[in-house]
């Protein structure tokens, strides 16, 4: 659906469309809906390199290998695995039944909620529109989606192979900028999926908020990784692949660690070596992916001058960025030391290829300075299992938690997957994203006689009995 002067009402009436066949043709079957996932798995493998060439349109250069195992590999394995738990998932749910209601039972059931609107970002822009789709698809829901403005080569190539496999009163696609995507927000969906920054989530709940629309949020924040004494070496190779990757443009990556003081310089050193062999090439490796656009690409150059401004150490590592270089908005890998809150790159996501270093003494330092801000999307530690490691994971609450290494816990396709606080509310992923787009309806069957009819009047001396019974 492309961009219109009255983009709500245009999305009021798909809307109206797709909410007139859920109640006329009712949930779809298990077999209609493994029948649907399959048709996208079956699209998404034969555009695998349409859609890495559109993200690298969008992008001005980003590895192919990085969209199909960052995004679709992960896209694939997801929808295998919803296919796979379906069956259980959609079957009723036994609850207990107290003695004084026998004979009876009580079951869950789920069922579709309805017509679920999806706003998916620019960062990932396959994965974090088709994942959620694919989940609300699985739970037998009419689907809008609402891709990126930023990224038009790949919204474009959604709306165009979502529209040849589903009809619009199934999954419709709906495009445009900013003043479409608030239209979008303040439909009466059954439920809304959001993933972006903490900004525009508090807008999409807001406008949500007027309909009485459940929302999933899942936003961002500043990731830490705890790096514990004597692993500052095995750290650094993966925190150098979790921030680089799509050169830090991910929401999930680490966005500053915390290193023991003695061990600084090792770590600096351990993580330029291992920034040289993941990019043999420099920034302008193939590999390498560039920032966004201009004003992503700025943004994170104010701050590292912000950063500079106020006494850090900014270090370049891996092979240097050539001084002419013809790849525009591509950023070189950097370390910051002598870092503190007041610099803004300790206060806000960073989203690109550059790590800010603290260090600590103690290791409850490192979990009080965690505790101290904004509950995040995701959190590392590095180090053995022990006293150290417990410590860290009772004492902190974040999203998810990767312990030595770095993303992994997204492609857990059994794990949920969500923020908390200020980094989003509600999980998908596993059998948590299957229940966040049903609805989760309660039946109890009373059978033909039942105890608890002798708790009606007219009240006598077996009442009294089961009232001592039950009240001991």
């Amino acid at each position: 659906m492309s961009n219109t002067a009255e983009p709500g009402n245009r999305i009021a009436a798909v809307l109206a469309r797709q909410r007139a066949a859920c109640l006329s043709q009712g949930a779809p079957t298990l077999a209609q809906r493994r029948a649907d996932l399959r048709r996208l798995k079956q699209t998404i493998l034969a555009n695998r390199e349409a859609c890495a060439a559109a993200v690298d349109a969008d992008f001005g250069h980003r590895s192919a290998h990085e969209t199909l195992i960052m995004e679709l590999l992960t896209l694939v394995q997801g929808i295998d695995y919803l296919r796979r738990h379906l069956r259980h998932w959609m079957r009723p749910v036994p609850r207990h039944v107290a003695l004084h209601f026998q004979p009876a039972r009580s079951y869950v059931m789920y069922q579709p909620l309805g017509v679920v609107g999806i706003i998916s970002p620019w960062n990932y822009p396959l994965s974090l529109a088709l994942m959620p789709l694919a989940t609300a698809l699985a739970a037998g829901n009419r689907v809008m989606l609402k891709p990126s403005e930023f990224t038009p080569a790949t919204s474009s190539l959604l709306e165009r192979l979502l529209g040849e496999v589903f009809e619009p009163e199934q999954v419709a696609v709906v495009s445009g900028d900013a003043a479409v995507g608030a239209a979008f927000a303040a439909q009466p969906f059954d439920h809304i999926v959001f993933t972006g920054s903490t900004r525009v989530g508090q807008a999409v709940m807001q406008a949500a908020a007027a309909n009485l629309v459940p929302v999933t949020l899942e936003l961002g924040g500043k990731s830490p990784a705890i790096v514990d004494r004597g692993f500052a070496a095995a750290a650094a190779a993966a925190l150098a692949y979790g921030k680089l990757a799509n050169a830090g443009q991910t929401c999930i990556a680490p966005d500053y660690a915390l290193v023991h003081a003695d061990e600084a310089g090792a770590f600096r050193e351990a993580y330029d070596a291992a920034v040289r062999r993941l990019y043999p090439a420099g920034p302008m490796s193939d590999q390498y992916s560039a920032i966004l656009d201009r004003r992503h690409f700025e943004r994170i150059e104010a701050l590292l001058q912000d950063a500079r401004a106020r006494g850090a150490r900014v270090v370049e590592v891996g092979h240097p960025l050539p001084a002419a270089c013809a790849r525009p908005h591509t950023l070189a890998p950097a370390l910051v030391f002598d870092v503190d809150d007041g610099m803004r790159i300790m206060r806000e996501e960073i989203f690109g290829p550059v790590l800010p270093v603290a260090t600590w003494h103690e290791l409850d330092e490192a979990i009080d300075y965690v505790n101290a801000h904004p509950r995040p999307l995701a959190l590392y530690y590095f180090g053995p299992a022990g006293a150290g490691r417990e410590r860290v994971l009772a004492r902190t609450t974040s999203g998810n938690v990767t312990i030595n290494n770095t993303l992994m816990h997204y492609a857990q396709d059994d794990l949920p997957f969500g923020g908390v606080g200020g980094s989003g509310m509600g999980a998908y992923h596993g059998v948590e994203g299957f229940r966040a787009l049903s609805h989760a309806k309660g039946v109890f069957e009373q059978g033909r006689w039942n105890l608890s009819a002798l708790l009606r009047p007219p009240f006598g001396r077996l009442t009294e009995l089961i009232l001592k019974l039950m009240f001991r």
